[in-house]
């Protein structure tokens, strides 16, 4: 596990489970067979319905050899052409097996545990009979999506393609936009039984060399048997695992992560995961946008200012009617104060439990719309918000204004796009709003200080989670995007290599 946690207590008497062969062999054996009976024996063939051992004779050596492969994740249209039919049609003298045949990658391994490594990861393995090593040939072929556009960071305008679950994929199209020799993909192993592997990208004579450091040093701690997506690599290398808010970034737009590679920043990408994860991110990193930049400036900053206005109305809109309602009524004009009371007349519960009662039903119909199966999820949404919201008014039971604030407290938490920062800010929001029940606006400025407090003691990777804003480095565009002829400092935070861009 990481480091400075604590450790878990194991009872001594619990013997850890032994599980593959006993007294396994550490190197191939110059016996083709017995090489054969051995994976054989590790893959549990023929239980192992798709591991395949196809025996071949190569007449360029006279030799009889052997390629073990699971053809579930093997390109098996590149092993009959390209492998198979090499090896077994040409017939030169004095040739190896490198210049029989036109794999793009080819390597010589005598360990047993490396072969195997490489059969999981789609790879052919050729055993010739007399040869103390293996070859190792990388064909692999898993299937996944083709790049698709981007479900949750949809813009009007820029590049639409998204990454998928494949890694390989998405650093491809990372490379498409950076196209640098600078620009390093760093593959370290996560998981001892999954063998998953992460891969830290960034740029080279830009990236923060302490910070890079420290996340090999994050992900090199890990001591589990299986981790299979970003977020739950997340959970492990994060700088506190209780924290109401992220410290790091998702984002399933690759231009985004080559905006903030450019920066400075270290982008995390692994198989299984549609998404790339960017650290260190700060609060305002949330509220940001590609699109911003691909806006002229004014409608760049119309577009961000709308963000932060909607940050603000989900988060006090409600609270702040409860707590003038409920304490500070002489706050609220004559006419307005009538025009509520009115539409309270007949509602029998308190405005505190009337406000709860309805922000519960929002969380519901919400998850409900995300959980449902995709045909049924617009209707189920429209429909509960309609059935519930016209049934409460006419029952008496919520007040027309009620149903009005919530949904416009719930609406402007859909501009939060990222789940994990939108989690956050909806918490934050009911305990704004027990607060203000409880003890009016100087309760909700209480929590509001509290809030403040806690975030600004918040780390990512040793980067405050305010800054810009505190400590003052170097802001550049935090709040609003500033001109792009005009943007020539890299954030200072990152105390990267060149902290110009011109």
């Amino acid at each position: 596990m990481i480091k400075n946690r604590k450790s878990i207590k194991t009872n001594k008497n619990i013997v850890p489970k032994k599980t593959g062969p006993t007294n396994q062999p550490t190197s191939i054996h110059s016996d083709l067979q017995k090489n054969i009976s051995l994976f054989k024996t590790l893959y549990s063939y023929p239980t192992n319905a798709d591991f395949k051992v196809r025996d071949i004779f190569i007449p360029s050596l006279q030799k009889q050899a052997a390629l073990v492969y699971i053809d579930t994740i093997t390109d098996t249209v590149l092993l009959e052409r390209g492998i198979i039919h090499s090896l077994s049609t040409q017939n030169r003298e004095d040739a190896t097996v490198q210049d029989l045949l036109t794999t793009q990658s080819i390597s010589t391994e005598m360990n047993v545990e490396k072969i195997t490594t490489g059969i999981n990861n789609g790879s052919v393995a050729l055993f010739i009979e007399e040869s103390d090593h293996g070859y190792i040939l990388q064909i692999p072929k898993f299937e996944g999506r083709q790049v698709d556009k981007a479900e949750n960071e949809t813009t009007v305008k820029g590049p639409q393609e998204a990454f998928n679950e494949i890694a390989a994929t998405n650093i491809s199209l990372i490379r498409k936009r950076i196209k640098n020799e600078h620009l390093i993909a760093e593959s370290i192993t996560v998981s001892k039984r999954a063998e998953n592997k992460v891969s830290i990208v960034y740029v080279n004579n830009l990236v923060n060399e302490q910070l890079l450091e420290d996340v090999r040093s994050r992900i090199s701690s890990i001591d589990t048997d299986a981790i299979h997506t970003l977020s739950q690599l997340e959970q492990y290398i994060e700088d506190r695992s209780l924290t109401l808010f992220p410290t790091m970034l998702y984002t399933e737009r690759p231009d985004r992560a080559a905006m903030l590679l450019e920066d400075g920043h270290i982008v995390l990408v692994m198989d299984n995961s549609p998404d790339c994860l960017i650290l260190p991110a700060t609060f305002w990193t949330f509220f940001h946008s590609p699109e911003d930049s691909y806006l002229r400036f004014t409608s760049g900053n119309f577009t961000r200012l709308i963000r932060i206005l909607a940050l603000f109305i989900t988060l006090f809109f409600s609270a702040i009617y409860i707590a003038i309602t409920n304490f500070h009524v002489e706050m609220i004009p004559p006419d307005l104060l009538l025009a509520i009371a009115s539409t309270r007349d007949k509602v029998p519960l308190p405005a505190f439990l009337e406000l709860i009662l309805m922000e519960v039903a929002f969380e519901l119909i919400r998850e409900a719309g995300l959980r449902a199966p995709t045909p049924i999820a617009p209707m189920a949404s429209i429909v509960g918000a309609l059935i519930i919201g016209q049934s409460a008014v006419q029952a008496n039971i919520i007040s027309p204004i009620v149903v009005i604030i919530v949904a416009l407290s719930g609406l402007c938490s859909f501009i939060i796009g990222d789940i994990s920062m939108n989690i956050a800010i909806r918490i934050t929001r009911f305990l704004c709003i027990f607060a203000a029940g409880l003890f009016g606006l100087f309760g909700l400025t209480a929590i509001v200080v509290a809030e403040i407090t806690y975030i600004v003691s918040l780390k990512s990777f040793g980067t405050p989670y305010f800054a810009p804003l505190t400590p003052k480095i170097l802001p550049t565009g935090t709040y609003f995007r500033t001109f792009l002829q005009k943007d020539i400092f890299r954030p200072g935070y990152l105390k990267t290599k060149d902290i110009t861009k011109r």
